[in-house]
């Protein structure tokens, strides 16, 4: 007879789509706007399964971003910015 396998399944803590390398870039606030909530808070760490030097880089990267004008600063009652568009990476010709 065969051993059941009796382990319940356990979740990763981290996302597998980022790498410990992976650079979140300011100028890409597409991507950044995935870890802030509706209210204009950056998405804690245990929420948005980064690791801690991740969260870190996510961190600084949207602070410089909302420098910049790129994301916005607070919630829409705030705030007259919406969610950020995509933009496309060709550059405009005539």
């Amino acid at each position: 007879m065969e051993k059941e396998n009796n382990r319940k399944t356990v979740r990763n803590k981290y996302r597998s789509e980022y790498t410990g390398d992976h650079v979140f870039d300011y100028k890409d606030p597409a991507s950044l706007g995935r870890f802030i909530a509706d209210a204009g808070k950056i998405t804690p760490a245990r929420i948005s399964k980064l690791s801690l030097s991740q969260q870190k880089k996510v961190t600084a990267a949207i602070k410089k971003a909302r420098t910049l004008g790129l994301l916005p600063n607070g919630t829409d009652a705030y705030d007259t910015s919406s969610r950020p568009e995509l933009v496309s990476p060709v550059p405009f010709e005539y």
